[in-house]
């Protein structure tokens, strides 16, 4: 019951009322630290200033003959509001503190009470305005960065394809993606004929996953690494920058501080994210112990989702043959699309990345090297915010050949082993024998597969 540890927590801390955003001075200095429940502004902080913002000089094509021809976009969905299991356990809790008072803590009712319980169970992880705006607001800056194939005629024309997660966040962020474009042409949907398709087999795939679920996803002992941390001596310091020293209820409830600095993290992040305020919750956490979460929580990605275990990442193989086949059938005329848009979760864009091999670092994320991990490439904070988005997108360069050039949240990247090549956008047929090996292999039915038990042979 980790909420009922952090409102036992929390009345015998200093809580105010929340602190509106007025300017960006306002956002807290560890926003940037939030992981997966960080805004897409801190990745791009220039988007502060202006939402709609792009830079294509950043795109840096070897030549001016370059010009985009296809381009795939794997998008996670929106700012979302927390899961309805979530919201339970914070209504049934929030009600035991309140009730819960002696007449020597009276003024903990008085400070509790500024503090209004708004989360309802039909919320239920669903996308929020914020996270409206962020897919319409994203949808038009692409369409301002790859002006010629994101346009009103290709959508007009169906040349625009649509693929999306089952879940209803992922649905809405569809939507909104969508909207974005029509309501910046100024035409309504009845006046094309536009569907999308629902696909979980491709954008939640690590449902489908056997071995993924049995030997990663439902066993503890994957993530052993992530326990031990929160055992360690970083752990502790946040526990003990937090505890307020009056506190002396959580003897008799035995109280885990490690769960009261979670989720005093995790609310924190939720009301910057979907209500754009500075909570008394994120007035708990320094810049130090706000590193010590997200390192917490970047281990856990590391050994569930990223370069942890081997079958994180194979456990994608159907998305990555997808992104390669979407170029390679316009290429060769099979498909007329010209864009992809596939929209899914964090879950689905971090096994892709690893299995592509971005953001690797020398060594493997563990429990005993924090300090020598501070400048480490996986962090999740700048990787998978709400949002984040990865784009493979397809050049003709004339006498400079057809490239390929991938992008996460706006931003090029070179492929691992390629950086010999030109930037961030080498010869196609150069990334594909890259790869070679994935896209002759690579089989999801055979990689998911639940290895037997030699003894079993």
């Amino acid at each position: 019951m980790m909420f009922f540890h952090f409102y036992c927590f929390i009345i015998f801390c200093c809580v105010h009322c929340h602190v509106a955003l007025k300017d960006e001075e306002s956002i807290p200095p560890i926003a940037m630290y939030f992981n997966t429940k960080g805004r897409y502004e801190e990745v791009n902080p220039y988007l502060r200033q202006d939402i709609l913002a792009v830079n294509r000089s950043s795109l840096q094509p070897p030549s001016s003959q370059c010009r985009e021809i296809h381009l795939t976009a794997i998008i996670r969905h929106g700012t979302r509001y927390p899961t309805a299991k979530t919201v339970r356990d914070m209504q049934q809790l929030h009600n035991i503190v309140l009730n819960n008072f002696t007449e020597e803590q009276s003024w903990l009712r008085e400070t509790l009470t500024q503090w209004t319980m708004w989360y309802t169970e039909d919320m239920d992880g669903r996308l929020v305005q914020k996270g409206v705006e962020d897919l319409k607001h994203l949808a038009v800056r692409l369409s301002k960065l790859f002006p010629t194939i994101i346009s009103e005629e290709k959508l007009r024309g169906g040349l625009i394809k649509f693929i999306t997660s089952s879940k209803h966040r992922c649905v809405n962020s569809t939507l909104s993606f969508k909207a974005g474009l029509t309501e910046m042409w100024l035409f309504v949907h009845a006046d094309v004929e536009f569907g999308h398709e629902v696909n979980d087999a491709l954008m939640r795939f690590f449902d489908h996953c056997t071995r993924f679920v049995q030997e990663v996803d439902k066993n503890s002992s994957a993530v052993i690494e992530v326990d031990r941390f929160k055992q360690g001596l970083e752990m502790m310091r946040v526990q003990k920058k937090i505890a307020d020293p009056r506190d002396h209820v959580t003897d008799h409830l035995y109280v885990s501080l490690t769960d009261l600095a979670e989720a005093a993290f995790l609310l924190c992040t939720y009301e910057l994210a979907v209500k754009a305020v500075n909570s008394p919750w994120c007035l708990l956490f320094d810049e130090d112990n706000a590193k010590v979460m997200e390192y917490a929580s970047d281990l856990r990605e590391f050994w569930k989702r990223g370069y942890g275990h081997d079958i994180n990442s194979k456990s994608s193989c159907i998305l990555f043959h997808d992104l390669f086949n979407n170029s390679s059938l316009w290429l060769h005329q099979q498909v007329t699309e010209v864009v992809s848009v596939q929209i899914g979760h964090a879950d689905t864009l971090l096994p892709l990345l690893t299995l592509l091999g971005f953001f690797k670092d020398a060594v493997p994320l563990t429990s005993a090297n924090y300090a020598s991990q501070a400048q480490r490439s996986f962090r999740t904070s700048r990787m998978l915010p709400y949002a984040a988005n990865f784009l493979l997108v397809l050049y003709d360069c004339g006498e400079e050949g057809i490239r390929l050039q991938p992008l996460l949240n706006e931003k090029p990247l070179t492929f691992p082993g390629l950086t010999d090549q030109q930037a961030s956008m080498p010869l196609y047929e150069d990334v594909r024998k890259h790869y070679r090996f994935l896209l002759s292999g690579c089989d999801f039915e055979a990689e998911c597969q639940l290895l037997r038990n030699p003894a079993e042979v």
